[in-house]
């Protein structure tokens, strides 16, 4: 059995970092971005009145994205990414490590869990296309 993508979904609490400053939690999403290895295709993002940040970061590998209450300290980081060129565990560490997050709660996931039979059916696919 081989899988597409992994999934890591995480709860930051105790956050330091200002995560009602679009511009913090975007930031730390570019180089979270930079040091996995992910290729930035488009960011999106928006503040909240009268606080609260939501960015996203489309990837050639997937997402990245963001959501903060920054009255609470908390923030909601999903990053997924395809393929084995991206780390995304070095993209959760220096997100963690960016917002100061003091307690953390993550669950990882493995996306688009494959059988022998559908990977054989994908590699047959590959060469109906090409003809």
């Amino acid at each position: 059995m081989n899988t597409l993508g992994r999934h890591l979904v995480a709860d930051f609490h105790g956050c330091t970092a200002d995560l009602n400053d679009p511009q913090v939690v975007m930031g730390a999403l570019e180089q979270a971005c930079e040091i996995a290895g992910a290729t930035i295709v488009d960011r999106s993002g928006h503040h909240f009145s009268p606080y609260g940040v939501t960015a996203v970061i489309v990837i050639a590998e997937s997402h990245l994205a963001v959501h903060t209450w920054p009255e609470y300290g908390y923030a909601a980081v999903d990053l997924f990414t395809c393929g084995t060129s991206v780390d995304t565990w070095k993209a959760f560490e220096f997100v963690k490590s960016a917002f100061g997050a003091t307690r953390v709660e993550v669950r990882e996931f493995q996306r688009g869990l494959l059988s022998e039979a559908e990977i054989r059916a994908a590699e047959s696919y590959g060469s109906a296309a090409a003809a």
